[in-house]
């Protein structure tokens, strides 16, 4: 077969092995000449390739088998991770002392994390030691904070 016709058997192979790609997600890599008939592989061309050149075309397939189901299981690993932190409240202290905080003001958390006011302004007064807050999620990803025994909440962001 002319090398021409080699390079388009090739190119069609791996589109077609591309398109089954995320059917086959999850599943162990099945090497061409077991998941194609004898007929698909003369179709394609596939049959005229080398033993290595056929070795080399499925190790590529199944490196980004690989890699596609890597960064699948990562991804789905934000999405429980973000959807997971996104429904639940939580009460923290924070540190030291304040006297309220306004929009762009960072608050941090005994538990490390830390908030930036993007919305609202509080005013506690006087200054208060480790005040006691309610962290809360709002909607479309928004997060509030309420000091304990207070009645505006701040509309805040996380800061990494």
């Amino acid at each position: 077969m002319p090398k021409r016709s080699r390079i388009t058997a090739l190119s069609l192979a791996l589109f077609a092995a591309a398109v089954q790609m995320p059917a086959m997600a999850e599943k162990p890599y099945v090497a061409l000449e077991k998941r194609l008939s004898a007929e698909q592989l003369h179709a394609t061309g596939l049959d005229t390739l080398s033993t290595e050149q056929l070795a080399l075309l499925n190790r590529l397939l199944s490196d980004e088998q690989v890699a596609r189901d890597t960064q699948k299981a990562r991804d789905s690993a934000g999405l429980r991770e973000k959807r997971d932190a996104a429904t639940e409240s939580f009460t923290a202290t924070v540190k030291g002392d304040s006297r309220g905080w306004s929009t762009g003001d960072v608050v941090t958390l005994d538990n490390g994390q830390r908030w930036r006011v993007i919305d609202g302004e509080l005013y506690l007064g006087k200054s208060v030691s480790q005040p006691k807050v309610t962290v809360s999620p709002g909607a479309f990803g928004s997060w509030y904070l309420q000091v304990e025994g207070q009645t505006p909440k701040l509309k805040v962001q996380r800061v990494p």
